[in-house]
C-alpha cells in the first residue's frame, strides 16, 4: 500500500502569526549573542591604560574578556541550546599554541570554531584572519581590534606587511594562540563553486564539488610567519546534515549536530617553501572534498 503525503496548509493568519514569532525569536537570540559583544568593548576601553606599559596585561585582559563573550556563546550553544559537535580525526592536545584553518560554507563555521576552541581550553587566544571593514563594525569589530586579529583588504601588496609585522609581534611577545583562517577566502556559494571550477578546468586541475580552490598566499606567510612559535597546523573539515545553517538557525537551535575533522600536523613536518605550501594546501582542500562527498555532505547554499 502506498503511503499518501497529507499537506497542510496554513491560513493567512497562521502564516502571519508564524512571521511574528520567528521575528519575536530570531530578535530575542540576537540581543543575547551581540548585546554582551558590546559590553565587551566597553570593558575593553580601560585596558589601553596598560598598553603603553604593561602589554603583557593588557593582553592577557583582553584574552580573559574574549573567554567570557566567546565561551558564553559556545557554553550556550552547547548546553542551551543543544548543538553536539561530533568530532573525528586526531586528537588535538589543549595547551597547544596552532595554526587553524578550515572550510567555509555559511557564517555559522565561525561559531562552530569557537566552540571547538573553547573544547581545547582555547577560546580566549583566537586570532581571526578577516576582511578590513569588520574592524569598523561595533562589537565584533572593535572587540577584535583589542584582541590582535588580522584585518585584510584582499590585496597581497596591502597585506603582507601588516601580516609579516603582526607575525614578529606575536613571536616577540610570545603570544599564545590559534591563528585561525578561512583560505578558500570567502564563503561556498553555486557561483562561487562555478568560477573555482572553471579556474580549476583552466588550470588543468582536478574540479571540486564541495569546496572551492584554496587561495595559498595568506596560509603560506602564516606558516613562514609562525613557525618559531606554533608547534601545529590543524586542518578542520566542518560538515552539517543537509544545508549549511544560516547564523540565525544555528543559534535558534535548528542544528542538533554538526560534523568536525581534525587532521593535525607538527609544524616540523610541513614543507619549507613556498611551492611545496601551496601544493600541500591544495591536496589537503582535495581531502575535504573527498571527505564531504563520502558522507551526507552539505548542499551548496543557494
Amino acid at each position: 500500500m502506498v503511503g499518501i503525503m497529507k499537506i497542510v496548509h496554513l491560513r493567512p493568519e497562521g502564516r502571519i502569526l508564524k512571521l511574528l514569532w520567528n521575528i519575536v525569536c530570531g530578535s530575542t537570540i540576537l540581543f543575547l549573542a551581540f548585546v554582551p559583544l558590546l559590553v565587551l568593548n566597553l570593558a575593553q576601553f580601560p585596558s589601553l591604560i596598560l598598553l603603553p606599559f604593561w602589554p603583557k596585561g593588557f593582553r592577557a585582559y583582553n584574552r580573559f574578556m574574549a573567554f567570557c563573550v566567546w565561551g558564553y556563546w559556545a557554553w550556550g550553544m552547547k548546553h542551551i541550546v543543544g548543538m553536539e559537535l561530533v568530532m573525528s580525526g586526531d586528537e588535538v592536545p589543549r595547551s597547544e599554541d596552532a595554526i587553524v584553518f578550515a572550510n567555509h560554507q555559511s557564517m555559522s563555521d565561525i561559531l562552530v570554531l569557537i566552540c571547538l576552541a573553547l573544547e581545547k581550553g582555547r577560546v580566549g587566544d583566537l586570532k581571526w584572519m578577516v576582511k578590513d571593514i569588520i574592524k569598523y563594525v561595533p562589537g565584533i569589530g572593535w572587540g577584535m581590534i583589542f584582541l590582535d586579529c588580522l584585518f585584510l583588504k584582499r590585496n597581497w601588496s596591502d597585506d603582507e606587511a601588516n601580516i609579516r609585522a603582526a607575525f614578529a609581534r606575536f613571536i616577540k611577545a610570545r603570544i599564545p594562540l590559534w591563528m585561525v583562517s578561512f583560505p578558500e577566502g570567502t564563503r561556498l556559494t553555486p557561483s562561487k563553486l562555478e568560477a573555482s571550477q572553471a579556474y580549476a578546468e583552466h588550470s588543468a586541475l582536478p574540479l571540486t564539488e564541495h569546496v572551492l580552490l584554496p587561495r595559498p598566499r595568506g596560509f603560506v606567510a602564516t606558516v613562514h610567519g609562525l613557525r618559531d612559535l606554533v608547534q601545529a597546523v590543524y586542518s578542520v573539515t566542518i560538515r552539517y546534515e543537509g544545508k549549511a545553517p544560516k547564523l540565525t538557525h544555528m543559534i535558534r537551535g535548528d542544528v542538533n549536530r554538526v560534523f568536525v575533522d581534525l587532521k593535525r600536523v607538527p609544524i616540523t613536518a610541513m614543507p619549507n617553501n613556498d611551492k611545496q605550501l601551496g601544493a600541500w594546501l591544495l591536496s589537503d582542500f582535495y581531502r575535504k572534498d573527498r571527505l564531504m562527498a563520502a558522507s551526507s555532505s552539505p548542499q551548496v547554499l543557494a
